[in-house]
C-alpha cells in the first residue's frame, strides 16, 4: 500500500507511464478497467480515484456497490489478476487507488481485447500484427528496464539536468529527489536505476552506453564524400536533443524579417519544429541493444536526414503514422512528462503540416537496413514558382506561366515578388502569398531575402504596414 505522501508526490509529479489520475468513477466502469489492464500488461501503476487531470486532490466516497462494481470488472480480465482496491486519507480528503502491478502472465486480455501502456495513455491493439507483436515481446525485457547497478544516485545523477526536468514537468513541492525518481519508476524492485532512468538523468551515460550518442555530420554536396563538420554529442538524452538541434539550427539558412517596432522574426529554410519531433523520436525510439551503429544526423546540399537503429516495430507498419508503440517505453515516458511529446502518434501528423505550410515537400519516411529513417528535403537557394502548386486558389495561370498575367514563373521567386512590390508598393505580406500561391511563411522567407539585400523595406505599422522599394 502506498502512503499520503507517496499520493501527493505521485500528484504533483502528474500523470505518466505508471500514473492515471481520475477525479470520480465514470459511470462505464469498463473506462478504468481498459487502463487497470493496460498497467498490468506493461509495468504497472497506480490509478488514483479522487484526483482531477492537473494532479489536484479532491478526494472521493466510494460506496460498497460502486466497489463491487469495480471489482466484477477487474475479474472481466483474463487471465485472473489481483488488483487492490483501498482508500488513503491524504489531509483529510479519502483518495482510492488501485494498485497494478506488471502482470506475470501477459498477455492479459478485457473484452477480447489487448491493451497496452503507451506514454501517458492507453492505446488498444487492434491488428493480428500488433497481437503478433506483443506476443513476441511481452516476456523481452526492454532496454531501459534493465536495471543498472553501476549507477549511483549520489554521484551521478546530473542535478542541474533533473532541476530543469521538476521545471519542465511542472513538479513543484518539496519532494525529494529520490522520491521522484521513485515515482518515475527510474528504480526497479531491487532499488537499482533502471538503464532509461541513467540515460535521462546520469552524468555522461556514453560512459555505461558508448552507443548512446547522437553523431552530427555536415556533407559538402550530396553524398558522403566531403565531411565539413563531425561531431558527437552525449550527455544525457534531453541534452543530446539540445545540442543536435542547436548544431543544425548552425548549418541552415536563416532570413531575419523587421516589421515595425516589433522583435524581428526569424524564418528558417526548414521549420525548426520538424527536427524536435525527428530528434525526439529516434531517442525514444531506438534500438539501445545494438551497440554497433548511433543515431545520426547528417546535413547535405539537398537534404536533411535523421536516422536511428532499429526499424519500425511490427504493430507500427500498418497503421504508420497514426500508431505508435516505443522500444523504450520509460524514456517516451519522461520525455512526454516534459511536454516534448505531445500525445501518442501525432509526431508524424505534425512534422508533414509543418513541411506543408513552409511549402516544402512532405518529409520521407524509409525503414530498412535496419535503420529507420526521416528525410527533410532543402529548399534551393533559387528556388522558382511551380506553376502546378496551389493552383486552387486562382492564382496561378497554368497556359502562360504567368502570375495576374505579368510575371513569367521561370523567374526566381524572390524576383516574382520584387516586381509585385514594384507594381503595388505598399502591398502586404499576406496579399503577397495570396498572389504568388504560397504559404505566409515561405512568402516572408522570400521577403527576408530582398531584405538582406536592401531591395525593399516594410513601412507602417504591424497590422497596416506593407513592403516598398527601397531608394
Amino acid at each position: 500500500m502506498i502512503t499520503a505522501e507517496e499520493i501527493k508526490s505521485l500528484a504533483s509529479s502528474g500523470e505518466g507511464y505508471n500514473v492515471d489520475f481520475n477525479i470520480r468513477v465514470p459511470s462505464k466502469i469498463k473506462e478504468i478497467i481498459t487502463e487497470l489492464c493496460a498497467f498490468a500488461n506493461s509495468e504497472g501503476g497506480y490509478l488514483l480515484l479522487g484526483v482531477d487531470n492537473n494532479g489536484k486532490i479532491h478526494g472521493l466516497e466510494i460506496d460498497n456497490n460502486t466497489r463491487s462494481k469495480i471489482q466484477n470488472g477487474i475479474r472481466d480480465i483474463s487471465p485472473n489478476i489481483q488488483i487492490p482496491l483501498y482508500p488513503v486519507d491524504v489531509d483529510g480528503k479519502t483518495v482510492w487507488v488501485l494498485d497494478v502491478a506488471s502482470g506475470k502472465d501477459k498477455p492479459y486480455v478485457l473484452s477480447g481485447a489487448i491493451y497496452v501502456r503507451e506514454g501517458a495513455n492507453c492505446q488498444k491493439l487492434t491488428t493480428a500484427e500488433e497481437i503478433r507483436s506483443f506476443f513476441q515481446t511481452s516476456n523481452r525485457i526492454y532496454f531501459d528496464a534493465i536495471p543498472c547497478p553501476r549507477f549511483g544516485l549520489n554521484n551521478d545523477l546530473d542535478e542541474d539536468n533533473f532541476k530543469h526536468f521538476r521545471h519542465e514537468s511542472s513538479i513543484t513541492g518539496s519532494v525529494s529527489t529520490n522520491q521522484i525518481l521513485n515515482n518515475l519508476q527510474v528504480f526497479d524492485e531491487s532499488g537499482a536505476a533502471k538503464n532509461g532512468g541513467v540515460l535521462f538523468f546520469g552524468k555522461e551515460p556514453e560512459r555505461l552506453f558508448p552507443q548512446a550518442v547522437i553523431h552530427c555530420v555536415l556533407f559538402k554536396g550530396k553524398t558522403k564524400v566531403h565531411i565539413i563538420d563531425d561531431k558527437f554529442y552525449g550527455g544525457t538524452l534531453y541534452n543530446q536533443y539540445r545540442q543536435a538541434e542547436a548544431w543544425i539550427k548552425d548549418k541552415l539558412r536563416v532570413s531575419y524579417i523587421m516589421e515595425g517596432m516589433d522583435p524581428r522574426k526569424e524564418i528558417w529554410e526548414i521549420p525548426l519544429p520538424v527536427f524536435k519531433e525527428a530528434i525526439i523520436n529516434a531517442l525514444s525510439h531506438r534500438d539501445y541493444y545494438e551497440q554497433g551503429a548511433v543515431t545520426m544526423v547528417e546535413i547535405y546540399d539537398d537534404r536533411v536526414e535523421i536516422s536511428n537503429p532499429g526499424g519500425l516495430l511490427p504493430a507500427v507498419k500498418k497503421e504508420f503514422g497514426a500508431r505508435s508503440m516505443s522500444r523504450n517505453p520509460l524514456i517516451f515516458g519522461l520525455f512526454t512528462r516534459m511536454s516534448l511529446v505531445e500525445r501518442v502518434a501525432s509526431g508524424i501528423p505534425r512534422m508533414r503540416n509543418e513541411m506543408k505550410d513552409a511549402g516544402l515537400p512532405a518529409p520521407k519516411f524509409t525503414a530498412d537496413g535496419g535503420f529507420f529513417t526521416v528525410t527533410f528535403k532543402r529548399p534551393k537557394k533559387n528556388d522558382t514558382v511551380n506553376t502546378g502548386d496551389d493552383t486552387s486558389n486562382g492564382t496561378i495561370n497554368p497556359k502562360d506561366d504567368t502570375i495576374n498575367g505579368i510575371i513569367k514563373s521561370k523567374e526566381p521567386i524572390e524576383e516574382v515578388v520584387f516586381q509585385l512590390i514594384s507594381a503595388n508598393e505598399g502591398i502586404s505580406a499576406r496579399k503577397i502569398s495570396e498572389q504568388i500561391g504560397k504559404s505566409l511563411r515561405s512568402t516572408m522567407r522570400y521577403l527576408g531575402i530582398l531584405k538582406e539585400t536592401d531591395r525593399i523595406e516594410f513601412r507602417g505599422a504591424l497590422k497596416n504596414g506593407g513592403y516598398y522599394l527601397k531608394n
